[in-house]
């Protein structure tokens, strides 16, 4: 069989046109498909555009923003921190951010795993059962962090309690879609496996699918702790807490040298987490595949 497709694809450089003769089917021009894609191409332009005049947008004030910001970075330079004091707030607030994105990260990685395994069509054949899951499941992931945000803070009240409970409940809802569908696009081979060893559908669930499909949702839930690093930011400006509240106070202050350095702070954050996630999700399919061998 190898030998044979090379022998084709010499031959394909040698005479492409004989090629093109021989099999013209595969050569011929597909107008529909390409009529399609301009068409798709051109609606969206027609779309963006529609969008530009609906919203209004004057070019002048574009350019001018454009001006304004090069001047607010010339003076956010050098970043600074103020005093020793300071620091020590600003470090406080961002391991307090890192502890809100990740109690609420566990928390709804937890609650939503059960909730994939119902919304999967593998797992779950009663269609109203899984008609309801995925819709509950929508309506939650449907409503951004910071409404949650609002929402906890006039039922628990200010603080990071309230930025761990937004966090938890809008990515229950993203959590339990992605879980669901990494679980119908597992392997089936083990499960298979499992029910002609004489196993029930809780073994086949149990020993078939979650081992295949453990590594993929923790990658995704370590993904998402990153993520939420910087949605804990933003929430913290309403109220839940984190270092979002510094930077509030500090560009209502004019202390853009300030929100430099926050801004700075965040983005070192941010890879520090993305860095170590990165070396755990290798460590896990390392780890996977290497028990695969055995």
């Amino acid at each position: 069989m190898t030998s044979a497709r090379s022998s084709f694809f010499a031959a394909a450089l040698a005479d492409p046109h004989a090629i093109a003769v021989r099999h013209p089917e595969i050569f011929r021009i597909d107008w529909a498909t390409r009529a399609k894609v301009v068409g798709t191409v051109v609606v969206s332009f027609g779309i963006a555009a529609a969008a530009v005049v609906f919203l209004d947008i004057e070019w002048q004030r574009v350019l001018t923003g454009f001006t304004r910001l090069g001047r607010f970075v010339a003076v956010m330079l050098p970043p600074t921190y103020g005093d020793t004091d300071k620091l020590v707030l600003y470090l406080h607030a961002m391991l307090e951010t890192i502890a809100i994105a990740f109690l609420g990260t566990l928390l709804a990685s937890v609650l939503a795993l059960p909730f994939g395994f119902l919304a999967a069509r593998n797992v779950v054949a009663q269609k109203l059962i899984h008609f309801v899951t995925r819709r509950g499941l929508d309506a939650i992931r449907s409503v951004d962090k910071l409404i949650w945000a609002l929402i906890w803070i006039n039922v628990v009240g200010l603080g990071p309690f309230a930025g761990v409970l937004a966090i938890m409940t809008s990515d229950f809802g993203l959590f339990g879609k992605l879980f669901s569908e990494a679980i119908e696009a597992a392997d089936q081979k083990a499960s298979e496996g499992v029910v002609s060893s004489g196993g029930g559908h809780l073994h086949r669930v149990r020993f078939g699918l979650l081992p295949g499909v453990l590594p993929v949702l923790i990658g995704q839930v370590l993904y998402q702790m990153e993520s939420n690093t910087r949605s804990a930011t933003i929430i913290g400006i309403v109220g839940a807490g984190g270092i979002g509240a510094h930077f509030q106070e500090q560009i209502r202050l004019n202390e853009w040298q300030h929100v430099a350095f926050l801004t700075l702070l965040m983005l070192i954050t941010v890879a520090v987490i993305d860095y170590v996630s990165t070396k755990v999700r290798f460590a896990i399919i390392g780890t996977d595949k290497l028990n695969a061998t055995h």
